[in-house]
């Protein structure tokens, strides 16, 4: 790959939504129906919520996860907050709502981010009636931009592979992926995967292959259930098999998405993306981050930066509640780690993209 730092502008396509036949919440107006992926592909089960410290424990437990969803589900938090404010204190309900949801996740910056939008629209808000309007518009708004970025998305990263100047004549390539990144983690499109959806529409996929992602299993659980139910072609793989795949030479790109995006490029995700950027690079496959500007943090210098959640250590030693390990065994759990700029050959966003990324291709795009 080329190892000049280049970034740029795209233009926003002019093509509309696509459906997906699958979502993950549903926004009612007066409560939140958030669908529970730790169930799946087992049981497609929807939780009601009517408040912010539903939606909070919901992010906290997993029930909705992927950074997008994340931003998405807590703006929605803040809306119902001021839905079901009791009057009186009003102000002080929702600023309390604002600091629950801003405990549930340490690590993905959306969340972060989807907060502080809602609550410089709430410091404009004179009066409950209108911070309930005006906070759940927002709220739709948050919703309806991530997937017209991700949407967006798609289509920058398909010019920046060098397939979308002639799509007739492209030959169709095989793509590896990681964790969940599509409709059940976003707004409803996908990122990496909304990538993989785009080269499907297109004709230029031959096949997926989706790491397991243990210890959550979101690669399985989620990933190839989105995936064969629209179908697209994809083969599941043990994490560990990626490097065998990658050796075989069939694959020509590693696709992921991000939780947080640092000043110099460095990128947070899911545990095990590390290693696929160290695979990818030794094969001389390509390595691609797609995720909207919202997971870009710019006052973070670098990924030694980023607060690296670590959850317990049930979650590696056994699988809804049949042991895996010893009982007791200590357990080693982040659930993200840092890939270095230095292996990423492509930074996508709606906004445009960034090759070979650095801290002068991050600040041209980013500022």
């Amino acid at each position: 790959m080329n190892n000049s730092e280049e970034s740029r502008s795209l233009p926003t396509p002019s093509s509309g939504p696509r459906s997906t036949g699958t979502v993950a919440l549903r926004w009612h107006g007066a409560s939140l129906e958030l669908l529970d992926q730790r169930l799946l592909p087992a049981e497609e089960h929807w939780i009601t919520l009517e408040g912010a410290s539903g939606v909070a424990q919901c992010i906290q437990d997993m029930v909705v996860r992927g950074a997008p969803a994340i931003g998405i589900s807590a703006a929605y938090g803040v809306a119902l907050a001021a839905r079901h404010a009791g009057g009186g204190d009003w102000k002080t309900e929702i600023k309390e709502a604002i600091r629950e949801l801003s405990t549930s996740r340490p690590t993905a910056v959306n969340l972060f981010w989807a907060l502080q939008r809602m609550e410089r629209v709430f410091d404009g808000c004179g009066v409950l009636s209108d911070a309930q309007t005006r906070l759940a518009n927002e709220a739709v708004a948050i919703h309806q931009e991530d997937l017209a970025a991700n949407l967006a998305m798609a289509d920058h990263a398909l010019e920046a592979m060098g397939l979308s100047a002639d799509l007739e004549n492209a030959a169709p390539i095989s793509v590896l992926t990681h964790c969940n990144t599509g409709a059940l983690a976003t707004g409803g499109y996908g990122t990496a995967l909304g990538v993989i959806r785009r080269l499907h529409e297109n004709g230029l996929l031959t096949k997926v292959y989706a790491d397991e992602t243990r210890p959550w299993l979101q690669g399985s659980r989620l990933s190839a259930w989105e995936l064969v139910r629209d179908g697209i072609p994809v083969t599941l793989n043990a994490d560990g098999a990626a490097a065998a795949i990658l050796a075989a030479g069939e694959v020509r790109w590693v696709i992921v998405g991000a939780d947080r995006i640092t000043a110099n490029g460095d990128v947070a995700n899911k545990i095990g993306t590390y290693s696929l950027a160290v695979l990818a690079r030794y094969h001389n496959v390509g390595f691609m981050v797609v995720a909207p500007s919202s997971t870009v943090d710019m006052s973070l210098q670098s990924g030694a930066d980023i607060p690296i959640e670590e959850r317990e250590g049930t979650e590696v030693r056994e699988i809804r509640g049949i042991p895996l390990a010893p009982e007791g065994v200590p357990v080693f759990n982040p659930v993200f780690d840092v890939t270095p700029a230095s292996l990423i050959d492509l930074i996508v966003t709606e906004k445009g993209v960034v090759r070979n990324p650095g801290v002068k291709g991050m600040h041209a795009l980013f500022g």
